[in-house]
């Protein structure tokens, strides 16, 4: 099947690697030459703009939009709406909002093109394994551009999930329950490091141990015991952890539908915290504590 990669970073570059080695004609774009020319160097048609992708494409087209989330996404889909035919399809690959993705597909409609939001997990490791697909679009389409999804997916890491805006739904309370997952094991392994037996244990043949059949096992407590076995103490790193959103939008979910998420809102409070230095917070407690019990405080 022929099918245009629009952004060959880290994730597109890789996806279009999967596609040609699945037999797929694929044709790319990218701001950076330099992408491009990598990409084509594996057996893609390389084009210099937006509108020699589409000149390059047999209709009906398919077009993966993989640029970051927000305004670039927004952008590039809106760009090619105008550019595209009737019968056409955009794929979003990204983590976009998924409210910003059914607005989208009401633009792209109203000229006949369909957006199909297709949430993707996998990062770089995609490659090798292929990439978990949860696709959220017109039912006919979707079913059109399933060699696509099927190539890139491992056995049974395709889903079609529902309209237009549930791919990326469903991908969004994913990055959600990862959040969780993610903060459960620091906290675990940090109880471990701090404990009378930490200096004794080493963390990344525990985290390698709970693979082997324990009910903790998952492939983030693989890459624990990756990481861990490099750098015990993880000396190189900062104690800063960014968030790209999808967090914040499964909390927003959770409040105007009255779900608990109890966990989620301290994973991602967490986060926050992660990126403050001698926060303000903290500041004023140790002060109050002086004021009203003349507890001792550190000056900085």
């Amino acid at each position: 099947m022929q099918i245009a990669m629009i952004g060959l970073g880290k994730m597109g570059a890789n996806m279009v690697e999967r596609l040609l080695e699945g037999g797929h004609s694929v044709v790319v774009y990218d701001r950076s030459a330099d992408a491009v020319k990598a990409s084509v160097g594996k057996g893609a048609t390389g084009c210099a703009s937006l509108e020699e992708v589409v000149k390059a494409l047999t209709p009906p087209r398919a077009v993966w939009v993989m640029v970051p989330s927000g305004p670039p996404t927004i952008q590039t889909i809106d760009k090619l709406g105008e550019l595209l035919s009737p019968g056409d399809a955009v794929i979003d690959g990204g983590n976009s909002y998924w409210k910003d993705g059914q607005e989208q597909a009401k633009r792209l409609k109203a000229n006949g093109v369909d957006l199909v939001d297709a949430g993707t997990s996998g990062g770089v490791w995609g490659l090798k394994v292929g990439y978990c697909l949860m696709v959220g679009g017109d039912a006919a389409t979707c079913k059109r551009l399933e060699p696509i999804f099927l190539t890139l997916a491992p056995k049974d890491g395709y889903l079609y999930v529902g309209p237009p805006g549930a791919g990326h739904f469903v991908k969004m309370v994913h990055n959600g329950i990862e959040y969780a997952m993610l903060q459960a094991y620091g906290e675990g392994f940090e109880m471990i490091r701090a404990s009378e037996f930490g200096d004794g244990i080493d963390l990344g043949k525990v985290a390698h141990l709970w693979n082997q059949g324990s009910v903790v096992r998952s492939w983030l407590l693989e890459l624990t015991s990756r990481a861990l076995s490099a750098d015990a103490d993880l000396a190189d790193l900062e104690a800063y952890v960014e968030d790209s959103g999808e967090g914040r939008w499964t909390l927003h979910e959770g409040i105007e539908r009255g779900v608990p998420m109890p966990v989620l809102t301290a994973s991602l409070f967490t986060r926050f915290r992660s990126r403050e230095g001698n926060p303000f917070g903290e500041r004023l407690l140790a002060a109050l504590r002086n004021q009203f019990g003349g507890h001792a405080v550190k000056k900085a």
